[in-house]
């Protein structure tokens, strides 16, 4: 049952302790549906004399990597930098028992580098941001 009073709040002003009691019985419910994530992070860092230059933001869990975020600064674009920080990502990942990876692009960011990557596209939000598409592509990982 019920608490007696329940109240509602909203915010635009996020802590992680609030994410992670939201998450809390999430969490638990997929746990006990499906068993544990075996979630980890996984960063790949890209600097220069200790400047950071991109990198790679994301994590394992149920056997895929998700990339969250991968950008690298203009400065060293088209050298081979992003490709690289994927490619060790994805080595990673295998490395931790995953078969697959996934992200999700702008139509006016990098759809056409994560394909040549051998990325293939599996769903698409369209007007996101408005007159733009989202796209979501995904990957198997292979072991060398």
């Amino acid at each position: 049952m019920p608490p007696a009073h329940l109240e509602y709040r909203l915010t635009d002003e996020p802590r992680e302790d609030l994410r992670d009691a939201i998450a809390a019985p999430l969490r638990q419910y997929n746990e006990d549906q499906v068993g544990p994530s075996g979630y980890r992070a996984l960063v790949v860092t890209l600097t220069h004399a200790g400047v950071p230059l991109g990198g790679l933001w994301g994590y394992t869990s149920y056997g895929w990597l998700y990339v969250q975020l991968l950008a690298v600064d203009e400065a060293v674009r088209g050298q081979g930098a992003g490709r690289e920080l994927l490619l060790r990502a994805e080595a990673e990942a295998i490395s931790r028992g995953c078969h697959g990876a996934w992200l999700d692009t702008h139509e006016f960011q990098a759809r056409g580098f994560y394909e040549r990557l051998g990325y293939e596209l599996f769903g698409e939000l369209t007007d996101y941001p408005p007159g733009f598409a989202r796209f979501f592509l995904r990957k198997t990982l292979r072991s060398a």
